[in-house]
C-alpha cells in the first residue's frame, strides 16, 4: 500500500457524501424555484411547518447551522412575508421566530416536492431507511 493512498479522492468517505448532497439540492431547485425558496430556507421552512415558532437558537441546533448562516435565511424569508422575527419578551436574547399565515399556505404548494424528490432518486425504501439512519449515525456522532 502506498503512503499516499489515504489522500486519493476514490478512498474518501466524504467526497461521494459531498458530491451527492450537491446533486440532490441540484434536484430540488426547479421544484423550490416555483416556490421561491433557497433549499436552507425551505429546510427552515419545513421546521416552521412543523413547530409554528421556535427560537433562531433552537432552528439553528435542528438543521445544524450556524447563526452566521442562518440570519440572512431568516430576513430573507421575513421579507418575503414567510416569517416573523421578533424578540423574546421574556428573554431579549432570544430571537424567536413564526410562520405566519402566508407562509402557512405556502406549506400547501409545497407539499409535494418529496414525493417529486423521491421519483428522481432511484433508492428503494428498505435503502432510503438504511442510508437515512447512516447519514443521521455520522451526523450526530
Amino acid at each position: 500500500m502506498d503512503k499516499y493512498d489515504a489522500l486519493k479522492l476514490e478512498n474518501q468517505l466524504c467526497f461521494p457524501l459531498y458530491a451527492c448532497a450537491r446533486e440532490i439540492v441540484k434536484k430540488y431547485r426547479p421544484y423550490l424555484d416555483e416556490l421561491d425558496l433557497t433549499y436552507t430556507q425551505y429546510i427552515a421552512m419545513m421546521v416552521f411547518w412543523e413547530k409554528g415558532k421556535c427560537s433562531a437558537k433552537e432552528l439553528g441546533e435542528k438543521l445544524f447551522l450556524d447563526s452566521g448562516t442562518l440570519t440572512p435565511v431568516l430576513k430573507s424569508l421575513e421579507k418575503k412575508g414567510f416569517v416573523k422575527r421578533e424578540r423574546s419578551s421574556s428573554d431579549e436574547r432570544l430571537l424567536m421566530v413564526s410562520v405566519t399565515p402566508q407562509g402557512m399556505e405556502l406549506r400547501e404548494r409545497a407539499v409535494e416536492v418529496p414525493a417529486k424528490i423521491a421519483g428522481c432518486i432511484k433508492l428503494g425504501g428498505g435503502e432510503a431507511i438504511a442510508l437515512y439512519q447512516t447519514l443521521y449515525k455520522i451526523l450526530l456522532s
